[in-house]
């Protein structure tokens, strides 16, 4: 697929590049970032241009990943987000916020957007979203979001070297409003 293009009352949210390696770089030496995401520690000039040079083009291309940068009209990076292809019908979404854009609501409105693309566009029936137990500023983003904390995972995520419990959650169709490709039965308890 080739990458697209969406915008949302406040952000821009494209694809990023070679233009974008300096901000991508300064962006990612946040000490948060390197916490809680996955991204390497220390984060080299070089990381960022095996992401933007690299993983992002090969992700749309394989149709395996599809990463936007999260943008001001000015120009500004302000985040960047991914959805990864799980499995049928299935996407994970992650993402971080530069720390001078953090607290404005940036991230969940992005979050919002790709969500609805992913069900509109990619005819996905669920969005998941994982962040490590204790990363309480992950969680707000998707819960403000509309997503149901459905639990903790034991040992599920791997970062650096370590693995860690996450807890996950989930993001239907039919949260935004939107209707499902494929049937869906709730349990009942």
């Amino acid at each position: 697929m080739d990458p697209v293009t969406l915008t949302t009352a406040r952000l821009l949210l494209r694809t990023v590049g070679p233009r974008d390696n300096d901000a991508v770089h300064a962006a990612a030496q946040d000490p948060d970032i390197q916490r809680w995401t996955t991204i390497p520690s220390p984060y080299l000039p070089e990381h960022a241009r095996g992401f933007t040079e690299q993983q992002v083009p090969e992700g749309w291309a394989t149709g395996s990943m599809y990463t936007f940068g999260v943008f001001l009209p000015a120009g500004d990076l302000v985040g960047m987000l991914g959805l990864t292809m799980r499995s049928l019908g299935t996407t994970e979404i992650g993402f971080w916020a530069s720390r001078e854009h953090r607290g404005r609501g940036y991230i969940t409105e992005a979050t919002a957007a790709v969500a609805r693309w992913a069900f509109t566009d990619l005819h996905v029936d669920r969005v998941e979203w994982r962040a490590e137990v204790g990363n309480h500023a992950s969680r707000a983003v998707a819960e403000r979001t509309g997503f149901t904390v459905e639990g903790t995972l034991r040992s599920a995520i791997n970062n650096k070297g370590v693995r860690r419990d996450c807890w996950v959650g989930s993001l239907l169709p039919s949260d935004l409003g939107l209707p499902s490709t494929a049937p869906y039965l709730p349990t009942r308890d």
